[in-house]
């Protein structure tokens, strides 16, 4: 392989550090020995665990300087990078190639040139001008500054007031899940308060609604379908943040309020120097991180990337685009063609032990993107369910059907569970970027031992059940439209669990109840003109079931996908 040639004295400068910035910065000093590389940070912190932030706060990290992972001291004695904290750069001068810095700590300001700039602004959280947002006590996440405004005002040490005992975090994203967890475990009250009518945006309904009941049965109360109309001065004397007032009157007292409220791209600096901007404010890229300046390149939350499974852009906050944008940028700076696929958004969320993780699109992206797509529930065990432990995974599967070569396609998935969730959602992420279909999902070859999987692992049997309703073995009906078709005269539900099973969680009040095991000796009992929708409890029974009468005459057959599991974790359920 041959070695980049350096060129004499480069000059490269990071705007910004943290993930994209700072590995842009190491790859472009292992690349290039003789650069000058400067990293201006406007913090205090240049290299630093942001994603562990919230873990310190509610005392699962107990060593804050952990969330440090690199100082000024260790990247210039390691990589040779000359850091400078607490420097704000005011412009960049594109034609001139320099950039206004001031130093914070002195008011100085100079002009530092640069033969390559890279823009790792980042993102600032998005604080919608709510009446009052702005009162002590509401409190934003973004720096280890910021974490320890929080510790210290829930410590109770702003102004010497008491610990915080109750808490309101204000929006359902990453940031304010893991809050609400966090300030729960550190005995406060705590109410979470989301406008949408679900958390976690990037999942499903049905999905995140598992989550939300997960904390609501660990005592966080969550209000969806809430949006915050003011922040007012708290009416109880022994309150010292606000009282938070939704739209529908209500108001809650909050001794601290966490503001997680989405982010927006901090892409002033580029704007005011002519970059190209979306219309969403994020700074435009090609797929080598060049920006439309000469000599600019960007990267991280500030940027909108290419999205592979609609051809169009969106922007993700993620750390592991971004630590992978950093080190593709400095490649491509020193002459490697490297070109960027896009971002898939794999993510994951914990919460009181409970994984939920997602790759691709959901429903909601189908639609918007106008793409003809199928869903797959299923609910298997995260490893043989023989061997001690094995906990059931709520997986959800998008694919592709309509016409032409895409069909079979996978779009994305999601998954629920205490454990294996985030490890079926990974290997869908890798067929996914793969270009895989179903078929091939349910052909690959993945390790199984009793103790760790499955002789079918989940994604080998979400292929498998999406490949057969391709083949046109079943068709099913979702968990949504259960309550229309359950009105139908024209339908018939049949239930083909045990009478124990049903007794215990009923499918529906109508619905007809044959256990499977009996289903072939009293087909007579059933209707041949109506639509009749098999369903047991998790969707492999009824399953059965509709294969028997497909085979035995009936015309109308289709079987409830995911079954009870899921319909009794869906928003429509009402347990």
């Amino acid at each position: 392989m041959s070695s980049v040639v350096s060129k004499a004295s480069r000059k490269v400068v990071v705007v910004g550090a943290v993930a994209g910035g700072a590995s842009c910065a190491a790859r472009v000093r292992r690349l290039d020995e003789h650069a000058q590389i400067t990293i201006l940070e406007k913090g205090n912190d240049p290299s630093f665990a942001n994603c562990g932030m919230p873990y310190y706060i509610g005392g699962e990290i107990t060593d804050r300087h952990k969330l440090n992972v690199q100082t000024p001291a260790t990247l210039k004695a390691k990589l040779n990078l000359d850091v400078r904290t607490l420097s704000e750069v005011l412009a960049i001068d594109v034609a001139a190639k320099t950039v206004s810095v001031r130093e914070l700590r002195t008011g100085k300001e100079y002009s530092e040139p640069y033969d390559e700039l890279v823009l790792s602004v980042g993102a600032k959280p998005f604080l919608p001008p709510i009446p009052g947002i702005d009162r002590p006590g509401n409190l934003a996440l973004r720096n280890l500054d910021d974490m320890d405004r929080i510790v210290s005002w829930v410590s109770g040490g702003e102004g010497g007031k008491t610990p915080a005992k109750t808490a309101v975090v204000a929006g359902g994203g990453f940031i304010g899940v893991e809050m609400a967890e966090q300030l729960h475990l550190k005995g406060l009250k705590v109410t979470l308060v989301e406008a949408l009518p679900q958390l976690m945006a990037s999942l499903d309904p049905e999905t995140a609604s598992m989550l939300q009941r997960h904390m609501e049965r660990k005592g966080i109360e969550v209000l969806c379908n809430s949006p915050i109309k003011s922040f007012e001065p708290p009416a109880d004397a022994g309150t010292h943040g606000s009282d938070v007032t939704l739209g529908d009157g209500r108001r809650i007292a909050a001794d601290v309020v966490i503001l997680g409220l989405g982010v927006r791209p901090d892409s002033a600096l580029a704007k005011e120097a002519g970059i190209k901007l979306t219309a969403r404010g994020a700074i435009v890229v090609d797929d080598q991180m060049r920006t439309s300046a000469p000599h600019v390149w960007a990267v991280g939350d500030a940027i909108e990337v290419r999205n592979p499974m609609t051809g169009g852009e969106w922007m993700v906050a993620l750390a592991g685009p971004a630590n992978r944008q950093g080190r593709m940028c400095a490649d491509n700076m020193l002459g490697k063609a490297r070109r960027y696929a896009g971002t898939f958004g794999s993510s994951a969320v914990r919460v009181f032990g409970l994984t939920a993780a997602s790759t691709g699109l959901n429903e909601r992206g189908c639609q918007m993107a106008a793409i003809p797509y199928a869903c797959v529930h299923l609910h298997p065990s995260s490893h043989a369910s023989y061997y001690p432990g094995a906990c059931t995974i709520a997986l959800k599967m998008i694919f592709r059907t309509g016409d032409g070569p895409d069909v079979g396609k996978l779009l994305g998935a999601q998954a629920v569970g205490e454990d294996g969730a985030d490890k079926a959602i990974d290997t869908f992420a890798t067929a996914l970027q793969a270009g895989m279909t179903v078929h091939q999902l349910a052909d690959l070859d993945l390790c199984y031992a009793p103790p760790v999987g499955a002789a079918k692992s989940p994604v080998n049997l979400a292929g498998m059940i999406a490949q057969d309703m391709l083949d046109g073995l079943v068709s099913t009906v979702q968990w949504s439209e259960l309550h229309a078709l359950a009105a139908d005269p024209d339908v018939l539900l049949l239930d083909v669990r045990g009478e124990h099973e049903v007794v215990q969680k009923p499918l529906h009040a109508s619905a007809k109840n044959i256990p499977i095991e009996q289903l072939r000796g009293r087909l007579n009992e059933l209707p041949r003109d109506k639509l009749i929708v098999t369903s047991c409890l998790s969707g492999q029974r009824g399953y059965y079931a509709a294969r028997v009468l497909m085979q035995s005459g009936f015309e109308r057959v289709r079987n409830l996908d995911g079954a009870v599991k899921t319909l009794e974790n869906s928003p429509l359920d009402s347990h």
